[in-house]
């Protein structure tokens, strides 16, 4: 049977509790242990997927297609185990199963009520798909004391009773803030909140608490005591230099192993000869790039969470450090200077995905600045719309291509998509549908063109499978005067209709893609065009 590590978090937010479990999900990964992590989500909101990225960070895409936290993302790099659909719930999604099944009367007239039915729901997420794991690692999603993780931490309490303490642990997340003024580390808060963990029925095993200051054992010794918890069970959590650096750092402070001595297991010393690979390639590079990202959500870098930890990850593969210039999009509509004066000092310029007509003539404009003045260029998703669009304006005869998403236009590039076919089946869509869930989701096979420059990147691949997330698609019907043009379609869907991969042959290195590379990107595993697309822009550094 699995065992089960429930992961809180208490003062405050953003201290990483994503972070943690991924790392000591790795560690347990590393000494032999097969994991798998979960997130709960305590909004209302039945998933992210229609959230704005200034309210929630980047939407992760699962190969089976679901919208989940960002956190999956950090799971995913860390420890290599693709996440699915079970791996990510909320309460919106919880209260419409619940709800649904009240309306067809599944309940048998009974009063429905959090207790017991929310709180059943919620375990039923958490025991289901467990099979041929050690481990189950479950993030609850926002701070304790909040009144939308209520239903979450009482199905934590009902499980620890019918799991068995030998088969659960809690690891509270808590914040130890050092007060200048005073020259002191404050325990205190740490102590309040375990505190009202506790008085919710939920004992914490171990606690891991970030400072900014080493923690003396005089404090260590203090919180284990106010917080019933050995002082080896009380674990510092230093701010690191790099992400990559937390599962070495949280090694060497003795996670992993109070977490086995927990559950009176005994294990090899982890594995870490890849995180000690990874760390030295970061804090060695042999050389720098600058990649200029040109988006329209820039004034948040969790917007674009996994795009940024790619691009870290061609860095690794090339061995140089990658220095990301996030570009407000806008700025080159106000401006035509802007744009020179902006992009001449990249040797890589980047166009991500994102929906809507804000910011759109910008990224056109900063694809015509790469094709022009011969700058590697990566387009993703939207970026490769707008690859498209620039391509049919200004090589294809077509100036006043646009798409459909920006409003009526008499040359549609790009469209709404309203069928495809998919795993299970053609699936259907109108343009006046939901939002939510509607878009063309997951992993989707692409058959590339033998003799293409993507080919070559995918080591000679001619059908590969990447994620996907989008509602609009460049139109096929244009293929013929594009390609005239220069912009070369060098991947298609398995059934010829809908448009994979463009690239500019007569260019250095002008890729567009309709997928998500960077979703399956990671640290010891770059993906092959993050990684071809770092060499092109240190090239280009040399060239300089």
């Amino acid at each position: 049977m699995a065992r089960f590590i429930f992961i809180t978090g208490g003062v405050v937010s953003s201290l990483g509790k994503g972070l943690m479990a991924a790392s000591l999900a790795a560690l347990l990964q590393a000494r032999g242990f097969k994991v798998r992590i979960r997130k709960f989500d305590p909004y209302l909101n039945v998933d992210p997927g229609t959230m704005s990225p200034y309210q929630h960070g980047e939407v992760y895409v699962t190969d089976d297609g679901a919208e989940t936290d960002l956190d999956l993302g950090h799971y995913e790099r860390f420890t290599g185990v693709s996440a699915r659909q079970s791996d990510n719930v909320t309460s919106g999604r919880i209260y419409q199963q619940i709800i649904a099944r009240e309306r067809r009367g599944d309940y048998l007239g009974a009063t429905v009520q959090v207790i017991p039915h929310v709180t059943d729901a919620i375990k039923q997420f958490a025991l289901a798909d467990t099979e041929g794991h050690d481990f189950i690692l479950c993030e609850i999603g926002g701070t304790v004391g909040d009144i939308e993780s209520l239903p979450f931490i009482e199905a934590i309490r009902q499980l620890r009773n019918e799991l068995g303490r030998e088969n659960t642990a809690v690891v509270h997340v808590t914040l130890v803030p050092y007060i200048t003024a005073a020259g002191e580390l404050k325990t205190k808060p740490t102590q309040h909140s375990v505190r009202e963990l506790t008085s919710l029925g939920v004992q914490p095993d171990l606690l891991l608490c970030r400072c900014e200051h080493p923690l003396p054992a005089t404090e260590r010794a203090k919180i284990a005591l106010f917080c019933n918890v050995r002082p080896e069970a009380v674990i510092q959590a230093l701010d690191a230099p790099s992400i990559y650096a937390v599962p070495l750092q949280y090694h060497g402070e003795g996670l992993d192993g109070e977490v086995l001595r927990h559950f009176g297991l005994e294990a090899p010393a982890p594995d870490i000869a890849r995180w000690v690979d990874i760390l030295d390639r970061y804090n060695n590079p042999e050389g720098q790039v600058t990649i200029g990202v040109v988006g329209k959500y820039v004034g948040l870098p969790d917007a674009y969470k996994s795009l940024n930890e790619a691009l870290v990850h061609g860095g690794l593969a090339n061995r140089v450090k990658v220095a990301v210039r996030w570009i407000d999009a806008e700025v080159f509509e106000q401006d035509d200077a802007a744009i020179a004066a902006e992009l001449e000092p990249m040797h890589g310029i980047l166009v991500p995905g994102g929906f809507g007509e804000r910011g759109s003539e910008g990224k056109i404009a900063s694809v015509r600045f790469a094709r022009e003045r011969e700058v590697p260029f990566f387009g993703i998703c939207l970026g490769m719309q707008m690859a498209c669009i620039e391509g049919a304006r200004n090589t294809a005869g077509f100036p006043e291509a646009s798409s459909t998403e920006f409003g009526p236009t008499d040359n549609p590039v790009v469209g709404i998509i309203t069928e495809w076919m998919s795993k299970e089946g053609l699936q259907q869509r109108s343009a006046e549908g939901d939002l939510g869930g509607t878009m063309r989701l997951g992993a989707y096979e692409a058959v590339l063109s033998g003799n293409s420059h993507v080919s070559s990147i995918y080591d000679g691949a001619t059908r590969i499978v990447e994620r996907h997330r989008h509602r609009y698609e460049v139109n096929a019907c244009y293929r013929e005067p594009l390609e005239r043009g220069g912009l070369v379609f060098s991947g298609m869907s398995p059934d010829g209709l809908l448009p994979e991969i463009v690239e500019r042959p007569d260019h250095p290195w002008f890729v567009g893609v309709q997928f998500h590379p960077e979703l399956k990107s990671k640290p010891f595993d770059p993906h092959p065009l993050f990684a071809g697309f770092i060499a092109a822009a240190l090239n280009k550094s040399r060239l300089v």
